[in-house]
């Protein structure tokens, strides 16, 4: 086996401290089933997609789609997805893609919740080790370089509407269902549904919904901030790429040091956080990019193409 092929089937499949497929769950019986699995892998990332067996990943042109496709279960997060979202993260191609989508499979859930069957008999430590698996994963998502647009298709509960919130914007089909139902099973948000709903629509209404365990739909998402827009599950895609399409068009330095910007930004106060942009904006100005968009204005022309540089 080459370097190349062992080291993607490590890359995509180890766990770094047991050195496990999988952490032991997904071994494969010997060296012929494990290479043939790996070169259909790879022909897929050849093509431009690569797929998992809980994730699908494809890239369009500079937009890169991850699809949770665990449709049976509804999309919910195990341990596997988790691992798995955490690989693809690392196998996009930064000098290509420059935004993601994330969304679910089907068209009745997004991600509808954390899997239950997994923790319902985790002991304290097991339990803590769990949320901070997921946490983990989603703050890789939340401080991912580039823009990260949640296509939301369904039910967001629990962990699912704890990966929405991780994403820089949120768009929904009309059938979405929101919500933080853990106190109706005996447990807290673990991936970080009481920090982000709370600074996203604000305590009182992120206590409401926890304290409550009420769901709510896609207009009253709408209205209190959680989402940008709402479609029909026909338009939600097409004006998810769209959107990503629109971003990835722009400057990607300029539009990674603004993500930067507002989220470091938002962990300080105001005097620190304007110096955090002042840094930002002046590392603008050593790009190519910069030079060729000002230079395009001042010459009443169309860019011709942001290099990435």
């Amino acid at each position: 086996m080459s370097q190349t092929i062992s080291g993607l089937l490590i890359g995509l499949y180890s766990d770094e401290k047991t050195g496990d497929l999988l952490s032991g769950r997904r071994k494969m019986p010997n060296a012929r089933l494990q290479m043939t699995y790996l070169i259909k892998n790879l022909i897929m990332r050849r093509k431009g997609v690569l797929k998992m067996e809980f994730i699908v990943y494809e890239q369009k042109d500079a937009v890169g789609i991850i699809t949770i496709s665990r449709e049976k279960a509804l999309n919910a997060l195990n341990s596997i997805v988790l691992e798995e979202l955490d690989k693809t993260l690392d196998a996009v191609n930064l000098d290509e893609v420059r935004c993601l989508i994330l969304t679910g499979a089907g068209q009745k859930s997004f991600v509808a919740g954390a899997d239950i069957g997994e923790m319902s008999s985790l002991t304290k430590a097991q339990g803590e080790a769990f949320g901070k698996k997921g946490n983990d994963v989603f703050r890789k998502l939340e401080t991912f370089p580039i823009p990260v647009i949640a296509a939301i298709n369904g039910f967001a509960l629990g962990g699912g509407c704890e990966i929405s919130m991780s994403c820089d914007i949120r768009i929904c089909s009309d059938n979405a269902v929101f919500g933080q139902p853990e106190v109706g099973l005996g447990i807290t948000p673990g991936f970080g549904g009481t920090q982000r709903l709370a600074r996203l629509v604000g305590a009182g209404m992120a206590k409401q919904m926890i304290y409550t365990a009420r769901n709510i739909k896609a207009d009253e998402a709408l209205r209190i901030g959680l989402v940008n827009a709402v479609y029909t599950q026909e338009e939600l895609m097409p004006a998810a790429e769209k959107m990503a399409a629109g971003i990835a068009k722009n400057a990607p330095i300029a539009v990674r040091n603004c993500k930067k910007a507002i989220n470091d930004g938002l962990d300080v106060d105001m005097d620190e956080a304007i110096v955090i942009e002042e840094k930002l904006f002046g590392d603008c100005f050593e790009s190519y990019d910069q030079k060729e968009g000002m230079t395009a204005f001042l010459e009443k022309r169309k860019v011709e193409q942001f290099l990435n540089k």
